[in-house]
């Protein structure tokens, strides 16, 4: 008996990323702000640093994600805030010979829709097409083979802002004090609930029985699109046992800072 499994691995990385002999120029989030009627013009550039020629395909999803690590790549155009619709790519197939760049590009057209507000987004995904056909494994009994094919793709983010509309609004979901192989994180599960995108930097300041200031903890950077959810873990390893109370501070960096108080007791 002969069984295939294909892998798919997604990248999502800021700068160079390759797979294979194929390389990303650039970022892998292109933003944008425009009005309703207005058109943007951008390219993706891609290298192959390979010997060998290497095909690729380019097309569009929607993408989703939530605070129970779920991602949802569906359809182009379903999702509520998606832009697809308004994006084009040209080509959607190519060729890149060894050692050369190659490009595609793209056009976002924004509908002269008066009601459009906050941020719009899609992917474009970026996928080698050549054979690389799967590896058989055949086991001690000679009698199963194993066909493994990875294929490797990365998302590019294409967002775009409708000018500076729409409001900027999270909720706090869930929160828990998790113990687990000899660490102790304060887990946050954050949604945004507003218009825009999000991309705050997440800390909580803990205060003792005595109010107390026992320090800052936490200071990692996350995006949130409108609808998405994240969960986020604050290390308190190094806190000792105790009950406190913590002030969780979600700054975007700019007017906009959410915050939230919990009773935390520590008891190990």
């Amino acid at each position: 008996m002969k069984k295939t499994i294909c892998l798919f691995l997604i990248f999502f990385a800021i700068g160079e990323v390759s797979f294979a002999g194929v390389s990303l120029i650039g970022e892998l989030t292109r933003e944008t702000t425009l009005q309703p009627g207005e058109k943007f013009e951008g390219k993706i550039t891609l290298e192959n640093t390979g010997e060998t020629p290497w095909e690729v395909k380019i097309y569009k999803t929607d993408y989703l994600f939530y605070s129970d690590g779920s991602n949802i790549y569906g359809e182009p155009g379903r999702a509520t805030r998606s832009n697809a619709s308004w994006l084009s790519i040209n080509p959607t197939r190519l060729t890149i010979p060894p050692k050369e760049m190659a490009s595609v590009y793209y056009t976002i057209e924004v509908p002269q829709q008066p009601d459009l507000i906050g941020t719009y987004w899609s992917m474009l995904m970026v996928e080698p097409t050549s054979d690389i056909g799967p590896k058989e494994i055949e086991d001690k009994t000679g009698k199963v083979k194993l066909g493994v094919s990875t294929v490797v793709r990365y998302g590019i983010q294409i967002v775009t802002n409708i000018s500076d509309t729409g409001i900027r609004k999270i909720k706090f979901l869930d929160k828990k004090l998790i113990s687990q192989d000899g660490e102790k994180n304060l887990q946050l599960d954050i949604e945004n609930v507003g218009d825009r995108w999000l991309s705050p930097t997440i800390w909580a300041e803990l205060y003792d029985k005595d109010g107390k200031n026992i320090g800052r903890f936490g200071n990692r950077q996350m995006r949130i699109y409108p609808g998405c959810s994240a969960r986020h873990k604050i290390d308190l390893s190094d806190v000792p046992k105790g009950k406190y109370k913590a002030l969780v501070v979600v700054d975007n960096g700019d007017q906009y800072v959410f915050g939230a108080q919990y009773d935390l007791e520590i008891q190990q």
